[in-house]
């Protein structure tokens, strides 16, 4: 960064001295010209103290036209020696200042050198110290090499033992999955052995089933002294096969027994009087947030009607005074109602009648709102406004009122003004200019105005 901030400083001393000497040469040129004219002015005088003793012996009408017509050429060899001297002492000036810029960039340049020598011994020793640290590397290298050698050794034994290690467990993952899938069929036959068990002692009790000789049938399960034997049943009576039916009848309609139901129903009953409580305290939360909605809607009521207030009645001082009289005034479309309200601006312009906003031209549009920004700024000042060729539209006049304003205002707020107008630029202090240099790179020029003051005095 130095050495880049170096060769642009050589480059604008370059530049500073191809300036210096041009302007050397126009003055030399103007010192020239200077001395052409002197010698012109003696020869037009030696001319016209000869043609004088001619017009002594011309008639007296042709010696008063000879004397106007030379008297003529005198007062214009007179006016360009003059402005010649005038020339000569803006280049002198231009000279002097380039002089002092040139002085200044001599000093800048020596300052970079000394920097520049300072940069290159520490260069020189990072470069020192980027040996020693380049054997001391190559020495760890050196150290580093065989364990690295052993280290990729027991990687790759790792490896090997890890792939070992996936088969392991790829191999018990499987035996894992048989066996889960082994208990399932356990638990299903289980399940089933329990639920035959639990029908049989449903219907039938504890009993034992008998088979005749010539029917086949499953094997008994061995229940052999824990059931009770009943008697066989040939025919069953009208009564008892109307009973089953209707016992079948109310098991249907009872359906399944829930065991879990009271278990279910105090956890229900928990979490709705968890949610009762929830709901009573968003309910109190929300009457909360709804009075202080409330308060902060009348607070911003009248903080609103209060700032509309102050920046109308600045709006008409600045409004009159921006335009050299006339008035205006802020006008609030919906005055009941100061949440959904709008502003509108009604402005009498100096010697014209009353009149909205969409009949205003371009100019007085644009000084309207600036009026309008300026109260904003001198009710609640801001540290800084930054405004963007408002004057782009002014004529003179309204330039200079808007800048004498600027300058009012100044006192408490900074403004950075984009502006094209050379009378706006007079009231600024600092001037940033862009520019493009031949490398095609944009560069900010900076320049402020009590600096120049001082180097024109």
């Amino acid at each position: 960064q130095a050495e880049s901030h170096l060769e642009w400083q050589r480059e604008q001393h370059a530049r500073l001295e191809g300036e210096l000497a041009r302007g050397v040469q126009q003055a030399a040129q103007m010192r020239s010209d200077l001395q052409r004219l002197e010698t012109e002015i003696e020869q037009a005088g030696q001319t016209i103290r000869e043609r004088s003793r001619a017009l002594r012996e011309l008639p007296l009408e042709a010696r008063q036209n000879q004397v106007s017509h030379w008297h003529t050429r005198q007062a214009v060899a007179q006016r360009a020696l003059g402005d010649a001297r005038e020339r000569l002492d803006e280049a002198r000036l231009a000279v002097q200042r380039l002089q002092k810029s040139r002085r200044r960039l001599e000093e800048r340049r020596r300052a970079f050198l000394q920097e520049q020598e300072a940069l290159q011994v520490q260069q020189q020793a990072l470069r020192q110290m980027e040996g020693q640290v380049g054997a001391q590397v190559a020495e760890i290298q050196a150290l580093i090499a065989p364990e690295e050698a052993s280290r990729d050794a027991l990687e790759a034994a790792v490896r090997e033992q890890q792939q070992a290690v996936d088969a392991a467990q790829k191999a018990l993952s499987q035996a894992e999955h048989i066996h889960a899938q082994a208990r399932i069929a356990l638990n299903r036959e289980e399940e089933a052995l329990d639920s035959l068990r639990q029908r049989i002692e449903d219907d039938f009790g504890l009993v034992a089933f008998e088979y005749a000789e010539e029917i086949s049938g499953p094997t008994p399960l061995p229940l052999d002294g824990m059931v009770e034997r009943l008697p066989v049943v040939r025919e069953i009576s009208p009564e008892l096969g109307e009973a089953l039916k209707r016992k079948r009848a109310q098991l249907r309609r009872m359906g399944a027994i829930n065991p879990e139901a009271e278990h279910e129903y105090r956890q229900v009953l928990e979490r709705h009087t968890f949610l009762t409580e929830q709901m009573a305290d968003l309910e109190r939360a929300a009457a909360d947030i709804r009075q202080v909605v409330g308060e902060l809607d009348a607070l911003m009521k009248e903080a609103f009607q209060r700032t509309f207030e102050a920046v109308a009645v600045e709006f008409r001082e600045i409004f009159r005074r921006l335009f050299g009289g006339g008035s205006a005034r802020l006008i609030l479309t919906d005055a009941g109602d100061l949440d959904k309200t709008g502003i509108d601006i009604e402005a009498r312009l100096p010697g014209r009648r009353a009149q909205g906003l969409s009949l205003l031209s371009g100019g007085e549009r644009s000084l309207t709102a600036v009026a309008l920004v300026f109260a904003l700024l001198k009710t609640s000042p801001t540290p800084f406004c930054i405004l963007d060729e408002v004057d782009a539209m002014l004529d003179e006049a309204n330039v200079t009122r808007l800048r004498d304003l600027l300058a009012e205002l100044s006192e408490t707020t900074q403004f950075v003004v984009i502006t094209h107008n050379r009378n706006t630029v007079q009231a600024a202090d600092v001037i940033y200019g862009i520019t493009m240099g031949p490398d095609s790179v944009s560069q900010v020029l900076s320049l402020r105005l009590d600096e120049v003051a001082d180097l024109t005095k």
